[in-house]
């Protein structure tokens, strides 16, 4: 079963969303150090203490963009032609994210859009 394993939020302003989510959650925010100029790291902790699904938050490009969660697929090409073949879309062409692996986002049939990602190694 495809878990989320990722969630990006984008931002207009990417300082003043860090601020906010780490004020309000108490999330643990850094640069992400190796990623784009405005991208941060998110982790977060479980109620029991462990570690839980991480985030980002980047700079908005286009005004469509929302909260997006990834789900970990074990083939990106494979997941891209079963979204296509279900009635669904894909929003973005496939990416890749160095030394992490390859991410797309797609819209299903009510719309929603989400994310898949193919981790590497």
């Amino acid at each position: 079963m495809a878990s989320i394993i990722h969630f990006n939020i984008s931002a207009e302003d990417v300082l003043r969303a860090k601020k906010f989510y780490e004020k309000l959650f108490g999330w643990k925010i850094e640069k992400f150090p190796k990623g784009p100029k405005e991208y941060y790291l998110i982790e977060t902790l479980a109620k029991t203490g462990e570690k839980g699904v991480g985030g980002g938050i980047n700079k908005r490009q286009k005004t469509e963009q929302q909260i997006t969660n990834f789900i970990e697929v074990d083939s990106i090409d494979e997941a891209i032609a079963k979204v296509k073949e279900l009635g669904g879309e894909i929003v973005d062409s496939k990416s890749i994210i160095d030394n992490t692996g390859f991410i797309v986002r797609c819209k299903d049939t009510e719309g929603n859009i989400f994310g898949l990602m193919e981790m590497v190694n």
